[in-house]
């Protein structure tokens, strides 16, 4: 598990990069300035999460606890529900899309908490 975590996050990182040259390059003259800002947080989210993704898969070879796989499809989630409703909404404009993204948000949420709560666990002396 923890060497799959290690190459999706790397991958996605990759997908978060290539994706916020398009936004910066690509769209620049294609959409508005608001949605352009919408894209850069959908970026923004993306990377971070892809980079503590890259973490997870490293942790899980200290703690092997299914939560720390867990966190990880959640992290996985998040990107796809938060980022990809951003992409999809700067690139549309459908508003209805902005009603899906907070789901994503819960995803990276409940990711963070379950790290919080397996690590806390451990740093108590109980197993995880």
């Amino acid at each position: 598990m923890k060497r799959q975590f290690v190459s999706l996050g790397s991958a996605l990182a990759f997908l978060g990069i290539a994706l916020g040259a398009f936004g910066t390059h690509g769209l620049r003259d294609r959409v508005s300035a608001e949605s352009l800002k919408i894209w850069q947080v959908g970026v923004q989210y993306h990377l971070i999460h892809a980079v503590a993704l890259v973490l997870v898969g490293l942790l899980a070879a200290h703690e092997p606890a299914k939560s720390v796989a867990k966190a990880g499809w959640l992290m996985v989630g998040g990107i796809a529900i938060f980022s990809g409703s951003l992409y999809l909404l700067a690139l549309t404009d459908i508003k209805v899309l902005g009603a899906i993204t907070p789901l994503g948000g819960l995803c990276f949420l409940a990711a963070w908490a379950t790290l919080a709560v397996v690590f806390g666990r451990k740093q108590n002396g109980s197993a995880g």
